[in-house]
């Protein structure tokens, strides 16, 4: 799996957060995303690479201030009968 954590400029309250997360479901297939306005960050998780410009561009075409990007590849932990 990979993590995108996007560095946004702009949000204001929870429907800023809103307003990008439902952008980034829309036009990209991910398994979870969340933005925190107080820390200007959105965090995505997804199993297959994205198209980084066009996550750029969506996130751009919303009016807020996308400043950068970091993305790490991770395993996700399993709990319980299924761990390894």
């Amino acid at each position: 799996m990979y993590r995108y954590t996007l560095t946004i400029e702009g949000m204001m309250c929870g429907m800023c957060e809103s307003h990008i997360n439902d952008v980034v479901r829309r036009n990209f297939a991910v398994k979870k995303v969340s933005s925190n306005r107080r820390k200007n960050q959105t965090v995505i998780e997804t199993e297959e690479p994205l198209d980084q410009e066009k996550l750029e561009i969506a996130i751009r075409d919303t009016g807020y201030s996308y400043k950068g990007m970091q993305v790490e590849s991770f395993e996700k932990k399993r709990f319980g009968w299924f761990s390894k």
